[in-house]
């Protein structure tokens, strides 16, 4: 059989398949489970997919993609039709078109918004199946969003078919939550929050969590607009603001999976106190709180889009405003730019809309403070996957363990 595949960038910014070498000493079981996987990636990302097509993205030959696209359809992963007739193809036997079964084998992706609860049954491939939320309330601690998060995902159950495959669950989590004094957690209780939901689901497929901006990153990576890029910084903007970093195409999470906290980089040490003890700290000058402040109004997110409202319109105190945010924004990517180099920032959360009605200001102090062989190559984008990135990230996440050994996870399912 044919080598092992893996993921690559392209000159057209889409992944590409390439031949990976053998492991040494890697026996034909392995290589096997490695090219299942790399086929099932495929179709996962790209949809219903040509064995034709699969044969020349992956690098195999057509005996050995028919082996394994057949492999995984006995397992109930795939489909496997053939493909329509085109005029460009009058004669010759029509290639078989491999599609993920959506409908039948799904993850549960779930959040912990600032302000709301949700969760998704997402099939494979991507599509959302089932959608539901609740309000969280204000102050509500992460531990205590598990019984409500479950009572969702037992309410979908309803809907699923009886020979339908969960293959995992994850989480997605605020990286800030404030205690009763307005003091700042930073990861509070998510280390226990996947083993706390799985316990609360059991018997089931268990559960990871992770940052917010980490998982929104994760999805914007895979599906969005940092697709095919593989060192990108993905800024979340909700109470606060942090960062999901991808480096060499792998996510960078640190310690524990901690790492991120960019909102508390300190950019003005004579700026406000900021919840977390220090001065100055980024999110102090940029989040939707600063944004409010210099409109000179008070309320949330709907206060925020508000502003955003009146600054399009021409209101001077709000244009004003969204340009001093948009200049810190700025400030804060620069130093990011240089200690990253990445080829993509992409604003999310609460950010894209600061982004989007600042983007000049945002690239001009860039353009002013980051180093020429950085700020050169690197774009600055909104991100594309709108409220929803979080929830596609964490199924993206839950996938991970499917996609990687196909057969052996859909049969322990």
């Amino acid at each position: 059989m044919a080598t092992p595949v893996r993921s690559g960038p392209s000159h057209t910014g889409r992944p590409v398949e390439q031949p990976l070498p053998a492991t040494p000493g890697a026996g034909q079981d392995e290589i096997r489970r490695q090219n299942l996987g790399a086929a099932l990636r495929y179709v996962h990302v790209h949809g219903p997919t040509s064995r034709a097509e699969l044969t020349t993205r992956l690098g195999l030959n057509r005996s050995t993609i028919g082996a394994l696209a057949a492999d995984l359809a006995a397992a109930g992963l795939v489909t496997e039709e053939a493909e329509a007739p085109t005029a460009a193809r009058r004669a010759g036997r029509p290639s078989l078109v491999v599609s993920p079964r959506s409908g039948r084998v799904y993850a549960h992706a779930l959040s912990i918004e600032t302000d709301r609860l949700r969760a998704a049954r997402i099939g494979l491939g991507g599509r959302i199946l089932d959608l539901r939320e609740v309000p969280r309330p204000p102050g509500m601690p992460v531990l205590d969003a598990v019984a409500p998060l479950a009572g969702l995902v037992r309410d979908m159950g309803a809907s699923v078919p009886a020979d339908a495959l969960a293959v995992g669950g994850a989480v997605a989590v605020a990286d800030t939550t404030r205690d009763d004094a307005g003091g700042i957690r930073i990861g509070a209780d998510v280390d226990h929050l996947g083993a706390a939901l799985g316990a609360e689901l059991a018997p089931g497929p268990g559960f990871v969590a992770g940052d917010m901006a980490d998982i929104a990153g994760l999805a914007e990576h895979v599906r969005g607009v940092a697709a095919g890029v593989d060192d990108v910084v993905h800024l979340h903007g909700d109470l606060g603001v942090s960062a999901g970093i991808i480096t060499g195409g792998r996510l960078v999470t640190g310690h524990r999976g901690h790492s991120g906290k960019v909102g508390h980089m300190v950019v003005n040490p004579d700026g406000l106190r900021c919840g977390c003890g220090s001065r100055g700290c980024w999110e102090t000058e940029v989040g939707q709180n600063a944004l409010l402040r210099h409109a000179g109004r008070t309320g949330d997110r709907a206060g925020v889009l508000e502003v955003l409202r009146a600054a399009a319109g021409g209101e001077p105190t709000a244009r004003a405003a969204v340009h001093h945010v948009a200049d810190w924004l700025g400030f804060g990517v620069a130093n990011l730019v240089n200690v990253i180099n990445p080829d993509l920032v992409v604003f999310g959360g609460a950010l894209r809309e600061v982004y989007v009605a600042g983007a000049g200001v945002v690239r001009r102090r860039v353009d002013a403070m980051a180093l020429p062989a950085s700020r050169e190559h690197v774009h600055l984008r909104a991100a594309a996957l709108g409220r929803n990135a979080a929830l596609i990230g964490a199924a993206e996440l839950a996938f991970e363990q499917l996609l990687a050994d196909p057969l052996n996870a859909a049969a322990a399912g």
